[in-house]
């Protein structure tokens, strides 16, 4: 499982499935529940107040990261709750909250599914999300009628949908339902063509994009062009699991054709992913330089987060370490913030460059705004560099 959380953040670092973080519902909480049941889904709520510090770490830093907005906004209703607001005074009534944040996982009967208290990084966050998810996992009932004979299509669509959501195998009975139809472009068929689409190396990804343009009309243009980034993503990691090239150049692939211009980045954003986790840095440069020339050109935050994508990954490899350094330094000079120079400072100490790396950690010092907490950060890191 710890395996999985690192793959699935690595590959969403730069695999940008989402322009952002989680999408929280503004409706009553009365709504919520019944968006919940309409869509079979738990309702995640984060029960907070203005002043709580983890609370305002977390909505900084968790909530607003794209891996976590994927997977939350894929699976759950969101909600954030001021507790000292009527809304949360309300709440409370019939869900007691005693430390900020608790965070409640709550199905559309209004059932509490789980309950937990305190603050998660990202990959906890996930994860304990995925255990809701398994615990809120009804897809064994539909099996069982399912094995007893049950065909009825809504009930299949709904079958297929619970597996999906529980993260399981669905091809199987996605297929078997398919074969039976002489007409697939019926609106209830390509509905489920749409809700079976979860890999794209699989003919329901090939019937998806055949019959795009329907698709499109009863969902919308975004919803296809996600639920294509999803099937391409889960074909990478499936690569990557069975370590199978061809099923990551398939994915790519189709990312490229069906996508454009934003499948083409994408694409080579994936193959740095996979040169990444094989540990194959001279593969992942000659794609970084690409990469750069293509989409990154002079886009500071960008750099930076390659530089810091290659410090983390290939640390040992001095030919990428100069990269980094290449990256870090335009980076500084572009964007100017304390973090490119704390960075490039970083990395100019780990390439023997100590005078360097102690002039951009001063500089990096004279960025940080009044900022005690980056004032502490610089301050350690030129304490660092001195006594290297």
């Amino acid at each position: 499982m710890k395996y999985w959380t690192l793959l699935i953040l690595m590959v969403g670092s730069s695999f940008r499935l989402a322009a952002g973080g989680i999408e929280f519902f503004h409706g009553t909480w009365e709504e919520a529940l019944e968006l919940a049941k309409v869509q079979e889904k738990v309702i995640f709520v984060d029960a907070y107040t203005t002043w709580c510090g983890p609370c305002k770490r977390m909505a900084k830093t968790v909530f607003t990261q794209e891996t976590v907005g994927e997977f939350y906004n894929a699976n759950f209703i969101n909600m954030k709750i001021d507790m000292e607001k009527p809304a949360g005074l309300n709440f409370q009534d019939k869900y007691p909250v005693t430390a900020y944040p608790t965070l409640y996982y709550i199905d559309g009967k209004g059932e509490v599914v789980l309950v937990t208290k305190g603050g998660r990084n990202p990959e906890q966050f996930i994860e304990l999300g995925r255990s809701v998810l398994g615990k809120a996992d009804n897809s064994a009932d539909y099996a069982e009628k399912y094995e007893s004979g049950e065909r009825d299509p809504e009930f299949v669509f709904k079958y297929v949908k619970a597996l999906n959501k529980a993260g399981k195998p669905s091809l199987k009975v996605s297929n078997e339902y398919l074969k039976t139809q002489k007409d697939l472009t019926t609106d209830f068929n390509l509905r489920f063509i749409y809700e079976a689409t979860v890999e794209a190396d699989s003919r329901i990804f090939d019937l998806l994009v055949e019959h795009r343009k329907r698709i499109e009309q009863l969902k919308s243009p975004e919803d296809v062009s996600k639920k294509i980034k999803e099937a391409c993503k889960k074909t990478a990691m499936k690569a990557v699991e069975y370590e199978v090239i061809e099923l990551h150049d398939e994915a790519k692939d189709k990312l490229a054709k069906h996508l454009g211009k934003e499948g083409q980045q994408l694409a080579m954003e994936l193959d740095m992913n996979y040169h990444r986790l094989f540990d194959d840095p001279a593969s992942f440069l000659k794609v970084c330089d690409k990469y750069i020339k293509q989409f990154v050109k002079k886009d500071a935050s960008q750099m930076h987060q390659l530089a810091m994508d290659i410090k983390i990954s290939f640390h040992s490899d001095s030919k990428a370490m100069k990269q980094a350094e290449k990256l870090a330094k335009k980076a500084a000079k572009n964007g100017g913030l304390f973090q490119y120079y704390f960075t490039y400072s970083e990395i100019l100490l780990h390439n023997g460059k100590k005078q360097e790396a102690l002039k951009m950690a001063n500089e990096s010092l004279k960025r940080t705004d009044g900022n005690r907490g980056l004032e502490q950060n610089a301050n350690r890191l030129i304490e660092k560099i001195k006594a290297s």
